[in-house]
């Protein structure tokens, strides 16, 4: 879980994680950046995030899931796919106790990195 800092960099948001956490958070980063390599990394409301044109896609460590922003719409084609993972709101909650699901993670990026790019 992070601790209630102020984060101007992505670099120091990682650095308040736990290790096991830490190298979750790497890893959907490094998979990001390969997948989006115009992708630049930011704070945004204090989550780390990624942004082309815009901020398209955010992700964050809390106690028991990963969280990652913003939705994508419930009628697009990974849907079926993300539907154990939404929260209330639409957002997606990966939970630390089971497998990380990188590589629909990386999907999702991409995804919304489209959807914001033709809106």
């Amino acid at each position: 879980m992070v601790a209630r800092s102020k984060f101007s960099t992505v670099d120091e948001y990682m650095s308040s994680l736990s290790s096991d956490v830490r190298i979750t958070l790497e890893e959907i980063r490094s998979r990001v950046s390969v997948a989006i390599p115009a992708a630049t990394e930011r704070i945004s409301y204090q989550l780390p995030a990624f942004c082309t044109d815009r901020v398209f896609f955010y992700y964050a460590a809390f106690k028991h899931h990963i969280g990652l922003y913003p939705p994508l719409p419930p009628d697009h084609a990974l849907a079926p796919e993300l539907s154990r993972y939404r929260g209330e709101k639409g957002n997606l909650r990966i939970p630390l106790n089971e497998p990380i699901p990188f590589e629909l993670i990386t999907r999702v990026a991409v995804a919304l990195n489209e959807r914001y790019r033709t809106e």
